[in-house]
């Protein structure tokens, strides 16, 4: 078999869609985030709108002490996996700092949030054999593949439609273990989902609630631990999820529960127990950056404030903005070649940091510019990517117009040019 060959069949389906991905070449330069330095097409330096690392919390001088006097003190690895060399007093006092901030009895350390969601729910599985899950059928690719895994039959239920949920819920037995899986903000879109209003249904049911709060921790509620908190209805959910790579500016996930379903979950997840364990640096700069975002409420209102002007300046430009009732800012272009133009042009031009959101990150046809303010931005900065992007467009749009016009007129073999 020609093994080549397939894979650069694989690699040509992704070209031909018009998705395929050439990486930026950037570096992160702590002392001026969002400016980062550019190795690649564009000016040494360029503004940064696409980073998860939504405060800056990575560059953050605290948070770099931290990380530093435990590389210092401990080396730059863990030494092994959490059941033989890998656990420290800081990966202990990490996890019950977490637990504090979600309010529950025990938190577990894992190694990215995508492997906290894929590892627990299909632990969950095999803890409940006869487990049925209720999926948002906008749920992250690392939910989906948990699920998968857990060997669970699964529901998919329509995007917050809680009438559709509730179906579903009671076509089921009564007796059986049921676990709903949602998350309190989905990435793409920026919306909320109703936690609430499922935790009401879950109450009545008789199942278990698991949210993901990936986007959410560090940005809402009084102490940053996410719109369950925001919302008053942390102690009503089963787990809650969170990552320390975004809004904490460091690397990792984790998951928070009751005492019994966190060790449960020690004891049996494999996604936890086969993998070494995240490094002394990398903790030690998380537990600074949770309790310096735990005390961080003029920090998260600055943030609201640059998300909030950046949308209303985006409208006032008449830029297709997309509806969005959080800190995340779409933009919809609906093609995949004109986003990547688009980015192309703002990176090469304009010094502008953005990457284009394409399948299967988003739907066909919904391709988008998906921009993340943080506190650091400045009017300036806003100002000058409110013009490139009206630029770009307005480019983008000319050459297609007059692509289109010259497919229009038939060729000599009878067909018209196509993007």
């Amino acid at each position: 078999m020609r093994y080549e060959l397939v894979f650069r069949h694989a690699i040509n389906e992704v070209k031909g869609e018009g998705r395929y991905r050439v990486f930026a070449e950037p570096e992160r330069d702590a002392a001026t985030f969002p400016i980062l330095r550019n190795y690649g097409p564009g000016p040494d330096r360029v503004v940064a709108w696409c980073s998860n690392d939504y405060l800056g919390q990575g560059a953050h001088p605290e948070v770099i002490a931290a990380a530093s006097r435990a590389a210092t003190a401990m080396g730059t690895g863990s030494g092994g996996t959490r059941n033989i060399s890998g656990t420290s007093r800081l990966h202990v006092e990490l996890e019950r700092e977490l637990a504090s901030l979600h309010c529950k009895d025990a938190a577990l350390l894992f190694t990215s949030g995508y492997v906290s969601n894929s590892a627990t729910l299909a632990t969950l599985g095999r803890i409940f054999p006869r487990l049925v899950v209720f999926s948002d059928e906008k749920n992250h690719a690392s939910m989906i593949e948990g699920i998968r895994f857990s060997g669970a039959e699964r529901r998919i239920f329509r995007h917050n439609d809680l009438s559709h949920l509730e179906e579903l819920l009671a076509a089921e037995p009564t007796e059986r273990p049921k676990l709903i899986a949602f998350e309190s903000l989905y990435s793409m879109d920026g919306d909320f989902g109703a936690i609430r209003e499922i935790c009401d249904l879950a109450d009545r049911y008789e199942a278990m609630t698991y949210l993901d709060e990936v986007h959410a921790v560090g940005l809402y509620g009084a102490h940053g631990s996410g719109i369950s908190e925001q919302e008053g209805l942390a102690h009503r959910l089963t787990f809650i999820e969170g990552t320390l790579a975004k809004a904490f500016g460091c690397h990792g996930g984790y998951v928070t529960g009751s005492a019994a379903g966190i060790d449960a979950l020690r004891c049996h997840a494999s996604g936890f127990i086969f993998t070494t364990s995240l490094p002394p640096p990398t903790i030690s700069a998380a537990l600074a950056s949770v309790r310096l975002i735990k005390n961080g409420a003029a920090l998260r209102a600055l943030h609201q404030e640059r998300v909030a002007t950046l949308k209303r300046k985006l409208s006032a430009a008449d830029l297709p903005l997309m509806p969005s009732a959080s800190h995340i800012v779409p933009v919809r272009v609906g093609c995949p070649v004109r986003a990547k133009m688009i980015t192309d042009l703002l990176m090469r031009e304009h010094g502008i940091y953005v990457q284009p959101i394409n399948y299967p990150t988003v739907p066909k046809g919904t391709e988008r510019l998906r921009l993340t303010p943080t506190p650091y931005h400045t009017d300036a900065m806003v100002d000058d990517l409110v013009a490139a992007l009206l630029e770009a467009f307005g480019r983008v749009r000319t050459a297609n117009e007059a692509i289109n016009s010259i497919s229009s007129i038939p060729s000599r073999m009878g067909r018209g040019v196509t993007l």
